[in-house]
């Protein structure tokens, strides 16, 4: 018998008459599997809470962010000494009467137009703020502006949100016009309850097309 032999013969009893030199050896590298699994399964759990925190911490900063940025925006469409040397509102005002008075001719619908009136038929519409399509426009880029991403993906955001809502705005008071001229006691309804609730869902919808698309980004760079 050699020595490790005795030696084996001598330590094992005081473990276990049943078991070998080997199975005691192993036995603590169950144990420290089990510790490392434990251990590990605790940090994800950590990990968890705080990405779960920090989502928390991005609504948060979201809202407030996009509280302050609506409140600017709306200051510069309404301060006045602003307003005397570059009116927002009136250029862009001017701009959708003109369009919309373009696209009423192609459809065969006869007017005159003048700042925010469209002149037409039995009927005559002011397109003010609220109706000119900037409300809407200012509160879906201050969202974009708000949510977090690439500069370069808040700015394409913004231009395609833009274009889509001034489509979407010039084919509304189109629609408006016909109503007026063709169907005088459905405008009412249809101004108030149709076409302001066709803006915003449209807003909303891009908004949430945006969000998929910053977060896929998001998600392929990381």
């Amino acid at each position: 018998m050699t020595l490790a032999e005795r030696a084996g013969n001598v330590i094992l009893p005081f473990f276990a008459l049943d078991k070998t030199w080997d199975d005691i050896i192993e036995k603590p590298v169950c144990i420290n599997s089990e510790m490392i699994s434990k251990k590990s399964k605790k940090i994800k759990g950590k990990q968890d809470r705080r990405e779960k925190a920090s989502a928390g911490i991005n609504i948060g900063r979201f809202v407030v962010s996009y509280l302050l940025l609506m409140g600017i925006f709306y200051f510069l469409t309404v301060f006045t000494p602003l307003t005397k040397r570059i009116d927002i509102q009136n250029v862009y005002t001017k701009s959708v009467v003109l369009l919309s008075s373009k696209v009423l001719g192609l459809v065969g619908i006869p007017c005159t137009y003048k700042e925010s009136i469209i002149n037409l038929p039995g009927i005559t519409l002011d397109v003010k703020f609220g109706c000119n399509g900037l409300e809407v426009v200012m509160i879906y880029s201050v969202a974009v502006v708000a949510f977090p991403a690439t500069w370069k993906r808040k700015t394409l955001g913004i231009l395609a949100g833009f274009l889509v809502l001034q489509v979407i705005n010039i084919l509304r008071i189109v629609a408006l016009a016909y109503s007026g001229v063709h169907f005088k006691n459905l405008f009412e309804y249809i101004h108030v309850y149709v076409a302001q609730g066709i803006m915003i869902a449209v807003s909303l919808v891009i908004f949430f097309v945006y969000i998929d698309y910053a977060q896929r980004h998001k998600t392929a760079s990381t």
